[in-house]
């Protein structure tokens, strides 16, 4: 009597299931910065107390000084964008199921990155829509396999870009920005660029330090929000910035306001309370780069006293991918790390890494917590390659 477009299977996995029974004291699979040590400024939330939130003034696209605070962050990467041309959204998965419905019928296709973030598939699904991986080239750097892109099927109408990648860390290089961007525009597709991650540059490089909301070809949409940007993932607030060709541009944010005004899902306090926000929670940004920067440090170097073992410097994110000896199943050490060492790490298949060995950690622990997690996963693994 239900719906497929919800799995029929819920039971949690063996990992999530020996989650639950045990709070592992080196969780390196964290991603929330408020529970992760980070400091906030006294008084950054108290935007949220204005009384003119005490009225109700819905607006689809998000109330005009919120949009106006989302458009200027653009400066930053050298782009003017055009408040109008901002919807704000309760999250970028809501984000995602908005443009999922503006742009693909039931049983329509996007194309998402693989390796890259799990929820695409369940996003989609959601919508009716198919999500079709295209393979990301490790040896080139995460690259997208571009003549591949070329001959994806009829039935596709966006390509999804993570940039910088979530778990990769890989920029979009600039060439195959503009590659992608061409062949959408030729193919038909919007181009949806996720740019939650793109105020933490790591190792940087190539694709470093732009953003996709410059687009001039083909429509497309850059998304951000809070929760990564300040992060502040409880306030729920997140945005739309559509780009391209400008009669495209205006009959993509009609048909937007349509769908947010079906839904109204963005709380007023948190729009009155956004220009101070962003101004506010910059020191917030810089403690997480800076926490990201230290742990990536320190996982560099512990690996280095490993042969076995590779960390690849990641462009930007919050997250760093562990190259393993495959002695042991993703899986298996996954289970043991938790079960025996009361470490919490991600094995790389549930990103959809190739081939087997990699494990995928976040770098938002506190330094002493990823520290010796880091510490007794090598341990570990030396326990294997010994015997």
């Amino acid at each position: 009597m239900f719906s497929r477009r919800v799995p029929a299977d819920l039971a949690p996995n063996r990992i999530a299931a020996a989650l639950a029974a045990a709070a592992p004291p080196f969780d390196l699979t964290a991603s929330n910065p408020t529970a992760c040590g980070i400091p906030y400024p006294d008084g950054l939330l108290d935007a949220l107390a204005d009384r003119a939130g005490l009225a109700y003034r819905p607006d689809p696209r998000g109330l005009a000084s919120a949009r106006r605070a989302a458009a200027a962050e653009y400066r930053r990467w050298g782009v003017e964008v055009d408040p109008e041309h901002v919807v704000l959204t309760a999250s970028t998965s809501e984000a995602y199921a908005f443009l999922f419905k503006l742009l693909a019928e039931p049983g329509a296709a996007v194309l998402v990155p693989s390796p890259s973030y799990p929820l695409f598939e369940h996003l989609a699904r959601l919508e009716g829509v198919d999500a079709i991986p295209y393979h990301l080239n490790a040896e080139l750097g995460w690259r997208p396999d571009l003549d591949a892109l070329a001959a994806a099927p009829a039935a596709v109408r966006a390509v999804v870009v993570v940039h910088p990648n979530n778990p990769t860390g890989s920029f979009v290089h600039p060439g195959d920005a503009a590659e992608l961007e061409r062949l959408a525009a030729e193919r038909g597709w919007a181009v949806i660029a996720d740019e939650v991650f793109l105020d933490y540059p790591l190792a940087g490089g190539d694709g470093s330090g732009w953003s996709f909301a410059a687009a001039e070809e083909a429509l497309t949409f850059a998304l951000g929000g809070l929760s990564k940007s300040v992060g502040l993932p409880q306030l729920k607030l997140g945005w739309i910035v559509a780009g391209g060709p400008r009669p495209l541009v205006e009959a993509a944010l009609a048909r937007l306001e349509f769908i947010a005004d079906t839904f109204l899902s963005v709380g007023t306090p948190v729009q009155l309370a956004l220009p101070a926000l962003l101004h506010d929670g910059a020191p917030v940004r810089a403690a997480i780069l800076e926490r990201c920067r230290e742990n990536l440090a320190e996982l560099q170097r512990a690996a280095a006293a490993v042969p076995e073992v590779s960390a690849r410097l990641p462009g930007g994110g919050w997250s760093a991918a562990l190259r393993v000896p495959a002695v042991v199943g993703e899986e298996e050490l996954t289970l043991e790390l938790l079960e025996r060492d009361g470490v919490a790490v991600h094995p790389g298949y549930f990103f959809d890494f190739p081939g087997a060995g990699t494990l995928v950690l976040s770098l938002l622990p506190e330094p002493a917590t990823f520290s010796e997690g880091v510490r007794r996963l090598l341990a570990r693994l030396r326990t294997h390659l010994q015997r």
